[in-house]
């Protein structure tokens, strides 16, 4: 064999192996995107029009910006005095169904920004929620969907109940509460 060829084969092995680092790295990446984002992954890639690399790009971003944030525990004093006012709101359910999840939305917009999340705006929220609290995100969704309906008066008693069920879950994950008992039944 001549060393012209030898060193063609070494230099084609160099480049299959220089693919196939490339192709683990790559999925590897999608993995871990996977694992952290849960079902936001795939909902990122339908709103990209189905561009997993766009949606991937979008998403090690959100990792990014959320390096960037002080997300901080609370203390024990701040997580009491927001359970007692989460319990007065669920209180004030039965009597005041709209209101309750109106002050539900505010305690856990309030309680995001005393953790550290900047609350300029729904959808960053959702990004920024997304990166920790993917879990819980639908149910954030599903509740400010109601909400919304809530302040044009049109959501439904029992779309009420189910929003504060669905606050309920990510208020409780945001506070540090693993106690996620239902009042007012399964999400």
């Amino acid at each position: 064999m001549s060393t012209g060829t030898f060193i063609g084969i070494i230099i084609a092995v160099a480049v299959v192996l220089v693919l196939i680092a490339v192709a683990v790295g790559m999925a590897m990446r999608r993995r871990h995107l996977r694992q952290t984002f849960g079902p936001e992954y795939e909902r990122a890639v339908e709103a990209d029009g189905g561009s997993r690399r766009t949606a991937e790009r979008e998403l090690r971003a959100r990792e990014q910006r959320h390096r960037g944030l002080d997300i901080r525990e609370l203390p024990p004093a701040a997580r009491e005095r927001y359970a007692v006012e989460w319990k007065g709101a669920e209180e004030r359910f039965v009597d005041q169904p709209r209101q309750s999840v109106d002050e539900a939305d505010h305690l856990v917009t309030q309680l995001m920004g005393e953790r550290g999340y900047p609350t300029d705006g729904y959808e960053q929220q959702v990004r920024d929620l997304s990166v920790e609290h993917a879990s819980t995100l639908e149910h954030y969704r599903v509740a400010h969907e109601v909400n919304v309906r809530n302040q044009d008066g049109t959501a439904t008693t029992e779309e009420l109940r189910g929003a504060m069920v669905h606050y309920r879950a990510l208020f409780q994950e945001l506070l540090g509460n693993q106690n996620r008992g239902t009042r007012y039944g399964a999400a």
